[in-house]
Formats: C-alpha cells, sequence, structure tokens
C-alpha cells in the first residue's frame, strides 16, 4: 500500500502462556476510515493498545509514519490521537481547561497553543461551551470533547474505540458526521464490535477473531462475502406459497405482505432466472425482484466459525 500511515508486521503478544493475537500483519492509509472489528476478548484493544503505545508487544513491529514505536516511542506517538472507549474527561474541569491540560500533554508549544485548542473546539462543534464544565454537558458533547483531545495535536493517526458507544441515534448521526470530516485529512481507525456501524462509516474493514486477522479487504467485499440467500419479490398477481415452494432452489417462502414475499434458496445460481421465467408462465406480473444482501452479522459469525476450524 501506497502512502502508508501504520505498518504492521507479524505482530504478536502473549499475557502469561495465552497468545492474545498472533502474526498481525496490515498496512493502513494516511487517510479514510479503517473499521477494527473483534468480538470482546478477540485481540482487538490489544492490538491497539500496542498500536498507541500503550503497550509493549511480545514480538513482531509496528511503524507509524515510519517510526518504529518501541525504539522511538515518543517520536511515534506524535503522530497519533486515541480516544478510549471511556474517554478521559476530568468532570469538574471547563472544556477549556481540559483541551489546556491535553494540549500541554502533547507537547504543543505555548505561543501555538491557543491557537491548536481552539481549531480543534471548532471542528468538533464545541467551541461555545468552552467555559462549561465537563459535567454539565450532554453524551453526545462529552464525546465531542474527547475527540477534541485527541486532535488537538493535530496528529496523522486517530484511533477511536467505541465512539458511538452510549449515544443516542441523533448523537450517532453528529458522530458519525464528525469522524468523516476528521478522516478527509489523516487516517481514523474505528474499533467497533457492532458491524452496522462500520458499515456506514468504513470503507476498508479489519476484523480479528481468536488473535488473528480472519478478514482484510473493502466494506464491499466484506458485504459481498457470503453469496445472498434470499430475495424479495413484487407481483401484481401473486401466487400462493406453495407455488413458488416448487421452484427448483426454493427452501422456504415468507409473505411480508399481500404482494411482497421473500423467498429463501440455496445456493443455486440459476434461481434468479427461473423465478422470472415462472412468473411470466404462471401470470405472477413479477414488477420487482431484489437479492437481499448477506446480513454483516451472519458474514461475521461464519468469518468466526472459519477462523476456529
Amino acid at each position: 500500500m501506497q502512502d502508508s500511515i501504520v505498518r504492521i508486521e507479524h505482530l504478536s503478544h502473549r499475557y502469561s502462556n495465552t497468545w492474545a493475537i498472533r502474526d498481525i500483519n496490515m498496512e493502513i492509509a494516511s487517510s479514510g476510515i479503517v473499521g477494527l472489528l473483534g468480538s470482546n476478548g478477540a485481540g482487538k484493544s490489544t492490538t491497539m493498545n500496542i498500536l498507541c503505545g500503550a503497550l509493549n508487544q511480545t514480538e513482531g513491529d509496528v511503524f507509524v509514519g515510519g517510526i518504529n514505536m518501541r525504539r522511538q516511542p515518543e517520536e511515534a506517538k506524535k503522530n497519533i490521537g486515541f480516544l478510549p472507549q471511556n474517554p478521559p474527561l476530568y468532570m469538574d474541569l471547563t472544556v477549556d481547561e481540559y483541551l489546556h491540560y491535553c494540549a500541554g500533554l502533547r507537547l504543543i508549544p505555548k505561543q501555538t497553543m491557543k491557537g491548536a485548542i481552539q481549531e480543534a473546539k471548532e471542528r468538533c462543534g464545541v467551541a461555545h461551551y468552552s467555559n462549561r464544565l465537563i459535567r454539565n454537558l450532554s453524551g453526545g458533547y462529552r464525546q465531542r470533547v474527547g475527540i477534541a483531545q485527541a486532535i488537538v495535536h493535530k496528529p496523522r493517526l486517530v484511533v477511536l474505540d467505541e465512539p458511538t458507544n452510549g449515544l443516542d441515534p441523533n448523537q450517532i448521526l453528529e458522530v458519525r458526521a464528525l469522524i468523516k470530516d476528521i478522516a478527509t485529512e489523516r487516517a481514523v481507525i474505528f474499533s467497533s464490535h457492532i458491524l452496522s456501524e462500520v458499515q456506514v462509516l468504513c470503507k476498508e474493514i479489519v476484523m480479528i477473531e481468536s488473535g488473528r486477522i480472519v478478514f482484510s479487504d473493502t466494506i464491499d467485499a466484506f458485504n459481498n462475502y457470503v453469496e445472498p440467500h434470499s430475495m424479495l419479490l413484487h407481483m401484481e398477481n401473486p401466487p400462493a406459497a406453495a407455488a413458488l415452494e416448487k421452484i427448483a432452489g426454493v427452501t422456504r417462502v415468507e409473505f411480508l405482505t399481500e404482494r411482497q414475499a421473500r423467498i429463501y434458496f440455496s445456493g443455486d445460481q440459476e434461481i434468479t432466472e427461473s423465478v422470472i421465467a415462472t412468473s411470466v408462465q404462471q401470470g405472477w406480473r413479477l414488477r420487482e425482484l431484489s437479492l437481499d444482501k448477506t446480513a454483516l452479522d451472519e458474514i461475521f459469525k461464519q468469518l468466526s466459525s472459519k477462523q476456529s476450524n
């Protein structure tokens, strides 16, 4: 991959006698959003902690901006902004006080600190709450402040761990828009166990299961990993379910409305042609036919099962 910000080579880590991750290899481009998927205990958090310099790996190397994290951790960390699942917010500080504190931790020079903080606040939509105590902010605005501390030093990579967890639907939409905006200028790693969140935000997906990468590709490839196994039909003159069930390959029929039915089928690639031909012969007046994309949850189960076999 050209112009990558992160390169991970043969990364492994062991807790006592148990390997948490084993032989992780990946590259991440310098802009865009990459989804890091994994169930609890899959090794996702271990990978992020090593990537962000919070944990030293047992084996392998991590390069951020071409800098080896283990050999030059301070230099590598200058390229990284991190928002943990539970943002490290100080509730008794105002937004300004907290961001000044974070900017100091990031070694931002005093002469540029005020401008950097103002830019981060405006980018995250919290500038009008500068003097408000963080404890008095809503969950969505607390998350925005957390993201502001992650970008205040203008890192080339931002790592977000479950950033929409616990937010209401409107807050989720706002944070999604913010993340997309941030990703126009830098790389974002969006870690989650909620597949639908990754589906709407990410173009690339890396899935870790049982400590190993089981999938690394585009969201489209991920969606199409398993062949569709159901289709939706809209007919002006629909038959009884029994007639649809007689079509070769059809395993089950479910009418959703009087004229709309979902049919489930086996892996026969000619099922679409069979349905259309039968409809013409029987006068069902088929108006619409659409294949259902396999649910991401089903793909997750299949990939996990594949890894464990």
